[in-house]
């Protein structure tokens, strides 16, 4: 299996040289949600064939895009994370793409109805820099039983570390409804629902950060 290049010395092609292959920016797009095992990605990328998400790991890996780490016993596992550079320079690509195919998804489809989506519509793209410039907390966002973990660094959102300051637990259905509900008192309600544990002040900071207010 060989990775196809443009061969055109121009930063658009260059650019697609490294993210531009199938299943590459859906592998980084599941590595947003917090470190994933090989077996979680493969539940998560239902249709790539084992060897060819082998080899995008990889890749990613040599582009310097994702870190590869063993943690100790008693886990003992191989978890992938997104690695700084991804955080800066590749997370703008997917939040524009995903901004780009927010309005052609049916939220009235119940196949649209799930932990990711919920994660991409209500956190990732309601993720407003501006203010947070002076921030530096870790969240952990449970949606349906699904367990998202990202932080924000001084404006920017970045693997998470250590234990969360913040805790949030949702219904994909309710941040969908937040973000694509068509009533307003239909995302107030589903915003009520939202359940945020944690300091208070991180709390507030946080429902500010992402628009998560009434």
């Amino acid at each position: 299996m060989t990775t196809r290049v443009y061969n055109q010395n121009c930063p658009i092609a260059r650019g697609l040289d490294v993210i531009g292959e199938r299943w590459t920016l859906l592998i980084v797009r599941e590595l947003i949600g917090g470190p994933r095992r090989y077996s979680d990605l493969r539940a998560e990328l239902p249709g790539i064939a084992t060897n060819l998400l082998a080899q995008r790991l990889k890749e990613l890996q040599e582009s310097g895009l994702i870190d590869r780490t063993d943690l100790p016993a008693p886990i003992g596992r191989t978890v992938y994370t997104l690695t700084d550079e991804a955080w800066q320079r590749v997370l703008p690509i997917v939040q524009a793409i995903a901004l780009f195919g927010l309005d052609k998804i049916d939220p009235q489809d119940a196949s649209a109805i799930t932990p990711l989506n919920g994660f991409l519509a209500g956190m990732l793209l309601s993720f407003d820099a501006a203010a947070a410039t002076e921030l530096d907390t870790s969240y952990r966002i449970d949606i349906d039983g699904r367990r998202f973990e990202l932080a924000v660094t001084n404006g920017h959102l970045a693997s998470t570390r250590g234990e969360p300051d913040v805790t949030v637990t949702a219904s994909a259905a309710d941040l969908i409804t937040i973000r694509l509900g068509t009533h307003p008192n239909a995302r107030k309600s589903a915003l009520r629902r939202i359940r945020f544990d944690g300091d208070p002040h991180a709390v507030d900071a946080m429902r500010n950060v992402f628009s998560l207010r009434l």
